[in-house]
C-alpha cells in the first residue's frame, strides 16, 4: 500500500484495491471490465429522459364524496391522572427543559415524561424496557400524546432524536383498534420515506418493538425485485413503509390499495421534496381517505413543505419543534474550515485522512455528486485507504453491504451523497468531512451533526471553494453561535459577500487559503 497504513487484522494485500473483488452473495464486482465497475456506480446508467410527471398517470382518481366511508377511531389517548394535575407553569417548565416548542395548534396535549404514564399496551412497555429505553426523548414526550390523540402533527426533529418511535408506537395502538384485515385489504398505516435505507431502518424499529404482537409490516422500494414485496402485500400487512416511486408502481399494478389507510406518516418530507417526489406524494395521498390522521416529519421548514402540509393535513395540525428555533450546530463538534481551490481538494483530503485516521474511527466524507463519490473512492483506495461509497445509483444489495462494512468498521471511511445518507442513524461517527460544501447551510448543520451525538465529542472538516462563498456569511453565523473560532480569511469573505461584491479578492489571486494549514501532497494533482 502506498501513502496509508491501515492496521486491521483481517487486512490483505488486495483488500483496498481500486476495484475491490467482493466475491460475496452480491456478486463478483471485478467482472465488469477495467474502466467501469459496478462498485462505483458505473454499472447503472440512469435514464435522464424519464419524465417524473408520468408517475401515477394510470392511477384512477377517487371521488371520496361518492364513497360511504366506514367510521374509524383515532383518538385513544387517556390522560394519566398525574399528567392531568400538571399546571400550566409545570407544563411550560417541562417543555422549556426539553427544548420543546409548540409553534402552531390548539388543545395540545400535555407532555408526558414517563413511559408508564402514556398508555401504551403492556407489550410495548416491555419492549421499550428490553431495549433499555426507560424514559422518552423530547420529541416522544410531546409527540406520543399528540399522535395518540388522533391529531394531525408536524414534527421538526433531527435524525437520532427518537422520532421513528414517536410515530411508530402510536401506530401500533391505532392498528389494534381497527377491524382485522381481510383478504384484499391494503395497509392501515402508510409511512413514506425518501430512501431505501431509511425505509429499512424504520422497518427494523417496527420489528423490534412489535415482536410480541401480530402486527405485520413490509417495505416497498426500488433497486430490488418486486416479487418479495408483492408476496408480502398479497399476504396482508398492517404497516407499509415505502418510497414513493415503487409504491406508485405497485398501486398501478393493483398489487395493493390504500383504501384502509387511516394513519399516514411522511418522514423526511423536506428531503422527499428535494428529490422531486412532490407530485408522486400528492398522487399517493389522493388514494387515501381524507379523514385520515397525518403526521409529517421534516428537518427543515421551507415554503414548499409548508404548502404540502396545508394540503395534506385536513385538520389544523399541531406543529412541534424540538431543539433550537434558530439553526445551530452542536457545541461538542469541533469545526474546521479550509478555503481551497477545486483542484486542491483531493490532495488535502488525503493529507487530512493521514493525519486524523486511527483504527476503528468512522469517517463520513460528504460529496455533492455520484460521480465525485465514485472518483474519490477510487482515489482513496489506490492509496490503500479503507473507503467505500454510497449513492443513489447503487443497487440496494450493495448499499446495504457498504453500510454494514462501515458500521462494523471493516471499511471505516464512507463517501456519501446527501440523498443516500439522509435519515440514516449511524452511531459512533468520529469525523465528518465536507469535501463538497452543500448548497444550503441547513445541510451543513445536518451533515456535521452525524458526529458528536449522545454527549460524545466529534470533529468536522469542511472544504470551501469560491463557488460556495455566497454561504460564507451563514457559515460564520453558525460558527459563532456554536462558539467555534472564525478564521480571519473566512470572516473577510463573509463581509465581502454581505456587501454584494461580485468578486472575492481571496480567490482571484489564484492561491488557496488553507485556513488550518493542511500540508498538501505533491503538486495537488489528482491521484
Amino acid at each position: 500500500m502506498r501513502g496509508f497504513n491501515y492496521n486491521n487484522n483481517n487486512n490483505n494485500s488486495n483488500r483496498y484495491n481500486a476495484y475491490p473483488d467482493y466475491n460475496n452473495s452480491y456478486g463478483n464486482y471485478q467482472a465488469y471490465g477495467q474502466q467501469y465497475r459496478a462498485n462505483y456506480g458505473a454499472g447503472y446508467v440512469p435514464n435522464y429522459n424519464n419524465n417524473s410527471n408520468n408517475y401515477g398517470k394510470n392511477l384512477a382518481p377517487i371521488d371520496w364524496k361518492t364513497i360511504n366511508l366506514v367510521p374509524f377511531e383515532k383518538n385513544f389517548y387517556k390522560e394519566h391522572e398525574d399528567i392531568s394535575k400538571l399546571s400550566a407553569k409545570e407544563v411550560k417548565e417541562i417543555r422549556d427543559k426539553h427544548k420543546i416548542t409548540i409553534l402552531e395548534g390548539e388543545n395540545v396535549p400535555k407532555p408526558v415524561v414517563s413511559i408508564n404514564k402514556i398508555g401504551f399496551p403492556d407489550y410495548v412497555i416491555k419492549s421499550l424496557k428490553n431495549n433499555n429505553i426507560v424514559a422518552p426523548t423530547p420529541i416522544q414526550i410531546q409527540g406520543w400524546p399528540i399522535a395518540l390523540s388522533g391529531k394531525d402533527m408536524i414534527g421538526k426533529a433531527e435524525t437520532g432524536s427518537g422520532k421513528t418511535l414517536a410515530f411508530i408506537l402510536p401506530a401500533f395502538v391505532h392498528i389494534l383498534a381497527q377491524p382485522n384485515l381481510k383478504y384484499g385489504d391494503g395497509p392501515i398505516v402508510l409511512v413514506l420515506a425518501p430512501t431505501r435505507e431509511l425505509a429499512e431502518q424504520i422497518r427494523q424499529e417496527c420489528i423490534k418493538f412489535s415482536s410480541e404482537s401480530k402486527i405485520r409490516n413490509t417495505c416497498a422500494y426500488g433497486g430490488v425485485p418486486k416479487s418479495g414485496q408483492i408476496y408480502a402485500l398479497k399476504q396482508g400487512v398492517h404497516i407499509l413503509i415505502a418510497c414513493p416511486g415503487r409504491l406508485i408502481d405497485l398501486l398501478e399494478q393493483n398489487v395493493t390499495n390504500l383504501m384502509r389507510v387511516t394513519y399516514l406518516v411522511l418522514d423526511e418530507a423536506d428531503k422527499m421534496l428535494d428529490m422531486g417526489f412532490e407530485l408522486q406524494i400528492r398522487k399517493i395521498v389522493d388514494q387515501i381517505r381524507p379523514d385520515r390522521q397525518t403526521l409529517m416529519w421534516s428537518a427543515t421548514w421551507p415554503k414548499e413543505v409548508q404548502a404540502l402540509a396545508r394540503d395534506l393535513c385536513k385538520e389544523q395540525p399541531i406543529q412541534v419543534n424540538v431543539g433550537s428555533l434558530t439553526l445551530t450546530a452542536c457545541r461538542s463538534i469541533k469545526q474546521e474550515i479550509y478555503l481551497l481551490e477545486e483542484h486542491e481538494k483531493i490532495g488535502n483530503l488525503k493529507s487530512l485522512l493521514q493525519r486524523i485516521f486511527k483504527d476503528n474511527d468512522r469517517i463520513i466524507v460528504f460529496v455533492e455528486t455520484k460521480k465525485n463519490a465514485d472518483f474519490i473512492t477510487k482515489a482513496l483506495r489506490l492509496d490503500g485507504m479503507p473507503a467505500l461509497c454510497i449513492h443513489g445509483d447503487k443497487k440496494q444489495e450493495e448499499r446495504r453491504w457498504v453500510l454494514n462494512e462501515f458500521k462494523t468498521g471493516k471499511s471505516p471511511i464512507m463517501i456519501a451523497t446527501d440523498v443516500a445518507s439522509r435519515g440514516l442513524d449511524i452511531k459512533n461517527v468520529k469525523y465528518v468531512i465536507n469535501f463538497d460544501f452543500p448548497n444550503q447551510i441547513e445541510d451543513y448543520v445536518h451533515r456535521i451533526g452525524r458526529t458528536g451525538r449522545a454527549g460524545s465529542h466529534g470533529a468536522s472538516f469542511t472544504f470551501l471553494t469560491a463557488d460556495k462563498y455566497r454561504l460564507a456569511k451563514d457559515l460564520v453565523k453558525i460558527l459563532r453561535e456554536s462558539e467555534q473560532p472564525v478564521p480571519p480569511q473566512l470572516e473577510k469573505i463573509s463581509y465581502s459577500m454581505g456587501n454584494n461584491q461580485r468578486r472575492n479578492p481571496y480567490y482571484s489571486s489564484g492561491r488557496s487559503n488553507n485556513v488550518n494549514n493542511i500540508p498538501l501532497r505533491g503538486n495537488n494533482r489528482f491521484y
